[in-house]
């Protein structure tokens, strides 16, 4: 089982990207998703989780109302929507997923996750 990100590279500030993590081997539908940032010089760190059952979400403080997490579970994929892209924005971006979370906030906050990918760099800057 793995899951594989796409659609990092270099954006503007204020600009828009969209990541994608395609899983393989394993039926997402069953599975909550994650993304996880690593900044230059920084931890790893939660910024946007989703329940598997409903469409309850997890946003940190750094990226919410900025960032969006959906899925398509027919592609057996899902993604991270950004917008109003910030030099401190800058970082390897990671997917990651996890069977049964004990909620969301946890899987994000302390990476509860069963495997990630190897990430993807995203770049802002002018």
């Amino acid at each position: 089982m793995q899951v594989v990100e796409s659609g990092g590279g270099l954006a503007q500030p204020g600009g828009s990207l969209k990541l994608s993590c395609v899983g393989s081997e394993f039926a997402l539908r069953f599975y909550s998703i994650g993304w996880f940032r690593q900044a230059p010089g920084k931890a790893r760190e939660g910024i946007a989780c989703g329940y598997h059952r409903n469409s309850s979400t997890y946003y940190s403080d750094s990226v919410n109302g900025r960032f969006t997490i959906s899925r398509d579970n027919d592609r057996n994929t899902f993604y991270l929507h950004m917008n109003g892209l910030k030099p401190e924005d800058t970082g390897i971006y990671t997917c990651a997923v996890r069977r049964v979370p004990t909620t969301i906030q946890l899987m994000c906050s302390t990476e509860e996750v069963d495997f990630r990918g190897q990430g993807t760099q995203v770049t802002v800057s002018s």
